[in-house]
């Protein structure tokens, strides 16, 4: 049945239609079972096709961008995963940056960068899409997503596309309305002139700072859990001497409380495993309940 939908995808569309692709090879936990239909369009028809086409068979579809902020469980996932990471056009107009969901953060900075844009910096070295980043206000405390943000395109549950302004949106920490609301196909972001020195020096600090306190080295989902108010996760979780705890192919980072690091051949098991340990070994402490950062 599988195999028969995927032949009826690939006839449809230009992008590349996978049978029980394994997502450990498409998230950067590299960790994950198989979906059932991988796709990665390659324009914004495919992903109207794939959605209608999901509706029409009764279809789950899910929605990923770098897969950067999400663990896939070991059994896989039903239905089809649509990952947009293939979309990358970017391109300046004015003091704004117009880009596909798909576009990586880091090629969004390269164009503010090149065309003397700032507000972009702060997200360097987060490795996500324009997309997934929106839809979670990804940033730093330097800023967010939702802070830059002008307008969106997205495609509606109804299957309709829609266009939104920023003041139709609601963004707060690693939240925003856009949110199960469909799929995003395209943002404007609200720039400003900025020399490209600072920018290049603003972004090589950010840079410097994660690689001297984040276990970039190892293949990680990025923060697991939410700072909680007036306090930092990864301070509460070295607190309770979590750090370096190990589950199988899993670890608590030494040098960051607040990642799980994969040192080869993790599973999802393993990683939920250690957010159960660490979550109860904070919340008998401190009283504080974590919640989770990744999906």
């Amino acid at each position: 049945m599988i195999s028969i939908l995927a032949r009826e995808l690939q006839r449809r569309i230009a992008g590349q239609v996978r049978c029980f692709e394994p997502l450990s090879r498409h998230t950067t936990w590299r960790i994950g079972g198989p979906a059932e239909l991988l796709i990665l369009p390659q324009r914004e028809e495919d992903i109207l096709f794939c959605f209608e086409f999901a509706k029409r068979q009764g279809l789950p579809l899910h929605i990923m961008g770098n897969g950067s902020n999400l663990l896939v469980l070991d059994g896989g996932v039903k239905g089809m995963v649509l990952q947009t990471k293939s979309l990358q056009e970017v391109r300046v107009e004015g003091d704004c940056i117009w880009a596909t969901s798909g576009a990586y953060l880091s090629h969004i900075l390269k164009a503010a960068l090149l065309n003397g844009l700032g507000g972009m910096e702060f997200f360097a070295g987060i490795p996500a899409t324009l997309g997934g980043g929106l839809v979670m206000n990804a940033g730093t405390p330097q800023g967010t997503l939702g802070e830059v943000v002008k307008e969106v395109w997205f495609l509606g549950e109804d299957g309709r596309r829609l266009r939104l302004l920023k003041d139709e949106l609601e963004f707060s920490y690693r939240r925003s309305s856009l949110k199960g609301k469909g799929v995003l196909l395209a943002a404007s972001l609200q720039l400003y002139p900025q020399a490209p020195e600072l920018t290049k020096e603003k972004a090589r600090a950010v840079i410097l700072k994660k690689k001297a306190t984040q276990p970039l080295e190892w293949p990680n989902g990025g923060s697991v859990f939410k700072n909680p108010p007036g306090d930092y996760a990864g301070r509460l979780i070295e607190a309770v001497g979590a750090k370096g705890w190990r589950e199988g192919g899993a670890q608590v980072s030494t040098k960051h409380g607040n990642f799980i690091v994969n040192l080869g051949g993790a599973r999802a098991r393993d990683v939920l495993i250690l957010i159960d340990r660490v979550r109860e070994a904070v919340f008998k402490t401190f009283g504080v309940a974590l919640e989770l950062e990744i999906e």
